[in-house]
């Protein structure tokens, strides 16, 4: 069962999430509407996905992040906020954040979206995978073009590390490319090993940083 831990400084909001997930067969192990008392718990708590609001009032959000990561490296951080600024969204995506989706959102793709984090995907509400893809590259530090010293990737394996980085799910991959769902997650992990990354989250900053979409 997927542990998941709700941040949200909104009690009602809070306590509705958490009886969704609790109904969609998660285990919520934690709940608090502070961002300090967040990570603290954090490590007792040890969820697999963090549901986490950006406006929180102690600390920001990517603060939170920043926490979570350092305390539980391997937690999944789903961002569910009202706020569909530009400079929120990729503040939290690059903070570490796995996805980012709007509380407008419904049921449905809430619970969507949090299977996926959980899974390992990136997820962010429709339209704003696009507008994250387009900021990283006008900010990367890095060259957009290949380096010259880079690991060089097959063909098969650009063109998922693309789909990766549009937000896909292996299945949804596999459909677009009509693959085996083994056969995507064998390319995933043959590029994080070329490329030195350990998960989904490195891999597709690594695209949108080389303006791979």
């Amino acid at each position: 069962m997927t542990r998941v831990m709700v941040v949200d400084d909104h009690p009602m909001w809070r306590e509705g999430v958490g009886r969704d997930l609790a109904a969609a067969g998660y285990e919520v192990v934690a709940a608090t509407g502070e961002g300090r008392q967040a990570v603290r718990i954090a490590g007792a708590a040890r969820p697999d996905v963090v549901i986490l609001d950006l406006q929180l009032p102690d600390v920001s959000g990517v603060e939170v992040i920043n926490g979570l990561r350092a305390e539980l490296p391997g937690v999944r951080i789903l961002m569910l906020s009202a706020s569909g600024e530009q400079q929120d969204v990729l503040d939290a995506v690059k903070a570490g954040a796995a996805g980012y989706l709007l509380k407008s959102a419904g049921l449905p793709e809430f619970l969507d979206a949090v299977s996926r984090t959980a899974a390992g995907d990136t997820v962010f509400t429709p339209g704003l995978a696009g507008l994250v893809l387009g900021e990283f590259r006008r900010l990367a530090v890095e060259p957009s073009g290949p380096d010259a010293t880079a690991p060089k990737l097959t063909e098969r394996e650009t063109e998922v590390l693309r789909l990766v980085a549009k937000g896909l799910s292996y299945r949804q991959i596999a459909e677009r490319l009509v693959l085996s769902h083994r056969t995507v997650q064998n390319h995933v992990q043959n590029t994080l090993g070329k490329l030195q990354l350990h998960n989904r989250v490195e891999l597709t900053r690594y695209a949108i940083e080389r303006g791979l979409d």
